[in-house]
């Protein structure tokens, strides 16, 4: 290039360089208008690859190839990738549309700071294709000097474009990329971003954006220099470094997974900050290193076949005249160069009979911004330079063509730099997989982490059922992982929302749910087993408002369970249904006490006797609980009142599966009365009609406590089966994969599966399995390594979930401040400092 090219081509005149910026008539959801060109966009849907098997990966990169062949052929296509910060601001806004219950704006503002404060980059992935060229008259083709037209978008244009962009797009929906129309909120962000404006794109409920709007959107200024472009805001100050980069060569071969995937890898770019530089520490171990977020733009064209087989064979005639002249002159040898591009040509020339296979031409950019200093860019720029150095691929600054290559990305321009293009076949193009990474979870709800994979990005889960799909979550690993802890979270959300939450606490350890509730003046009780809870879990009052009919069965078949079996020989349950249905039809306030009390007062001596061995049985911490005789005038320990109700049950002794009923001991007779209790509360509380509309949860840590009764068993099933019909969201906690997957009524109604660190073949491939992931050696030890952080820490809270949509990715759960982690806190000696009077919780 001459000096007097470079100089033109830094002023931004002359050759096609020089061409004006795209000067924009209207954007509408889907459509981007310029005064000569109309351009359907769509937001692509990102892939769960990072956790697919290699059968999955290789089918679907064989549907994009297709797609790009048989969708895209002949189309000029725009190719951006992008990043935004997630918004701290939108949340707080959505959080009054999530929460009814108690100080949830404390608790939403909580988790807004602690999403300032992780400051995750959310990618965007667009793909925008030309229509064709508008029919504008010359008499209309006036611009204002903002770069946007005067004019306006005729409705019956409009509409026609738009019937053109849902007619490609239902082809684009069925894709690999599950495009969705962008829309015109999102293309006008686009836009403006370009500018650095900072400021609003101020289209909020407009379905199409035209004249001064537009305008305002393409107001700003780019300061060319030979290397980056400054650009300044409305009063002149610089606001944002940008550096242009192109990809001149590329590695001969590269696979997939790997360099391939050069479009995907871009979150994986991080890099130093120059004021960290003097840290006298590791970057990498010391967390100092961030991520640089280059953005792609890449322009690309899918040949039509016959056009690609046609440039193949020009490329071969070119090489086998190129061997003859130098078979016909001194040289000789044409020289390996020249035999492996003959051989190349051949080979692709046969490949390109397969119908799914064609070239493309493309020209990438990624673009790097600063929006703290100079240094700050180069710095990024040279950890891009390195990063895909590694893979075999030079990057470099386009010096002295800043303002073209800039301009190229807008939406609606054009290639301007033709020399730094490449022709490819479509497989590669296929293989750079920009809408790889991972994804998994809600689009709304309350956020509950965030993504740990190649794709950075927040988790979002639904906090109850939605009553449209299975109901049943299930959280598996090893102790002290985080399960637990996140299930408390689920649990917490769930009573923000307004749910009825019942926690079965068998171990012991979830004293801190209730005290994180209390924090946030959410209704709840933590009901101990022990006598100062004498009566909590008495089935009359219990299911009182289920009607007293419930009652008359599950009062006498519960005290039965209890009744020494020499009584029950001597017709003890006779006596027991005849005294409750009398309590229950005479006592104006029925309760067990007074079952016990009508059998001691009895004339039967088969009552009586009955009637006083269930009173010395009461007097224990058991069976006070669910027969003891509360104080006067206590309030019910458990309601049907939207909150947190805990039920700690750390002392059961249940009998195994296959033993006896006579072989029972009083304790293990008792702890199958306690359950009854509590399970028969739940599962009516569940299913009664006048609680259809109350979200309910259920949370059981330690399932396998339950699974070992038959009782256990069938809650686990009714629950699990019925929940969607009643609205149901039942959490579920085991460290025993095996033991679920032999719960095939459980397993048919799991919505979602949690997985944490597990460390035996046989439970990881059972995880592996219910998370619908490949069982195998690699996945055993992706499982292995879900808790191993840096150092020798534990890495609490890393996680693989399967959604509802069976997308799976790896996870952190995360708790938004300190003090609610202490709280949540489930180890014994945070369990132990905890509990009233010294007692263990």
């Amino acid at each position: 290039m001459s000096v007097l090219e470079k100089v033109s081509t830094l002023l931004g005149v002359g050759g096609a360089r020089s061409a004006p910026p795209p000067r924009y008539a209207g954007i509408a959801d889907g459509l981007v208008l310029t005064e000569g060109e109309a351009w359907a966009w769509w937001t692509c849907e990102t892939s769960n690859s990072d956790l697919m098997s290699e059968a999955e990966r290789d089918a679907e990169q064989a549907r994009a190839e297709t797609t790009l062949t048989q969708v895209l052929a002949g189309m000029d296509v725009h190719l951006r990738v992008l990043w935004s910060p997630y918004s701290a601001d939108d949340y707080r806004d959505e959080a009054a549309q999530m929460y009814v219950a108690g100080r949830w704006q404390e608790w939403a503002e909580h988790r807004a700071d602690r999403l300032d404060q992780i400051a995750l980059p959310i990618r965007h992935v667009l793909l925008g294709v030309r229509l064709g060229a508008r029919k504008t008259p010359a008499a209309r083709r006036v611009t204002d000097a903002a770069g946007a037209s005067a004019q306006g978008v005729p409705a019956r244009e409009l509409a026609t474009w738009h019937t053109a962009a849902r007619r490609l797009g239902r082809r684009l929906e069925a894709s690999p990329w599950r495009c969705s129309m962008t829309t015109v909120e999102t293309l006008a962000w686009m836009i403006t971003r370009e500018q650095h404006r900072g400021i609003p794109a101020p289209v909020a409920g407009r379905s199409l954006v035209t004249g001064a709007t537009l305008a305002a959107l393409t107001q700003g200024r780019a300061l060319p220099y030979p290397d980056h472009l400054r650009m300044a805001d409305a009063t002149g100050e610089i606001v944002a470094w940008v550096a242009v980069l192109t990809m001149p060569t590329w590695a001969e071969r590269m696979a997939t997974p790997g360099p391939g995937e050069w479009l995907r890898t871009l979150a994986e770019v991080l890099y130093l900050p120059p004021d960290e530089e003097d840290q006298d520490r590791d970057p990498e171990a010391a967390g100092l290193l961030v991520p640089v977020s280059p953005e792609a733009s890449v322009r690309l064209r899918v040949l039509p076949k016959r056009v690609a087989i046609a440039r193949t064979d020009a490329t071969a005639k070119l090489v086998r005249e190129q061997k003859h002249s130098a078979a016909n002159h001194a040289i000789g040898d044409p020289g390996q160069v020249i035999t492996d591009a003959g051989q190349t040509m051949a080979d692709l020339r046969a490949d390109l009979e397969r119908e799914e296979l064609s070239l493309v031409e493309d020209h990438p950019r990624l673009v790097v911004t600063s929006t703290t200093s100079l240094e700050d860019l180069r710095a990024r720029v040279d950890a891009v330079t390195a990063h895909y150095g590694d893979y075999g691929i030079t990057v470099q600054i386009g010096t002295d063509e800043q303002r073209a290559l800039w301009l190229e990305t807008w939406a609606g321009d054009r290639v301007r730099v033709p020399g730094l293009g490449h022709v490819r076949d479509t497989s590669a193009m296929a293989g750079a997989w920009w809408w790889g990474g991972a994804r998994v979870g809600s689009d709304t709800g309350p956020v509950i982490g965030y993504l740990t994979g190649s794709t950075p990005g927040v988790v979002r889960l639904s906090p109850v059922a939605d009553g449209r799909d299975a109901t049943t979550v299930a959280l598996i690993g090893r102790s002290g992982r985080g399960k637990t802890t996140a299930a408390m979270m689920m649990a917490l959300e769930a009573a923000f929302y307004g749910a009825w939450v019942l926690a079965l606490d068998f171990k012991g350890d979830l004293g801190g749910l209730t005290v994180a509730a209390d924090r946030y003046a959410l209704p709840s009780r933590l009901v101990q087993m022990t006598r100062a809870h004498a009566g909590a879990a008495d089935l009359i009052p219990l299911l009182a408002e289920a009607g007293r009919d419930a009652a008359r069965a599950e009062v006498p078949a519960q005290l039965s369970l209890v009744t020494p079996p020499h009584l029950r020989a001597a017709g003890a349950e006779v006596a027991l249904q005849a005294a409750a249905n009398a309590v229950i039809s005479g006592s104006p306030s029925p309760a067990t006490w007074q079952v016990l009390q009508h059998l001691r007062d009895a004339s039967d001596p088969v009552a009586r006797a009955t009637g006083d061995a269930l009173f010395e049985l009461s007097q224990t911490p058991h069976g006070s609980l669910f027969m003891g005789r509360p104080e006067r005038g206590a309030a019910p320990a458990l309601t049907t009142q939207s909150g947190v109700w805990a039920v700690q049950l750390p002392g059961l002794a249940l009998p195994g599966a296959g033993d006896a009923r006579e072989s029972w001991t009083s304790v293990q007779s008792l702890s199958v009365a306690v359950m009854h209790s509590i399970l028969a509360y739940g599962v009516t509380t569940a299913g009664r009609p006048d609680l259809r509309t109350l979200p309910k949860t259920i949370m059981v840590p330690e399932v396998h406590v339950l699974t070992g009764t038959g009782q256990g068993r069938h809650f686990l099933d009714y629950i699990a089966r019925v929940g969607r019909a009643l609205g149901v969201r039942f959490i579920l906690d085991t460290q025993d994969a095996t033991g679920l997957l032999l719960l095939p009524g459980v397993i048919e109604q799991l919505a979602m599966v949690i997985g944490f660190q597990l460390t035996s073949a046989p439970q990881q491939d059972a995880l592996a399995e219910l998370l619908g992931l490949p069982v195998g050696p690699a996945t055993r030890e992706r499982i292995r390594k879900l808790a191993i952080g840096d150092g020798d820490g534990i890495r609490h809270g890393h996680s693989i979930i399967r959604d509802p949509k069976f997308g799976a990715a790896a996870t952190q759960w995360d708790v938004p401040t300190a003090e609610l982690l202490d709280d949540l806190d489930t180890s014994p000696r945070t369990a132990a400092e905890a509990a009233p009077d010294g007692v263990p919780a």
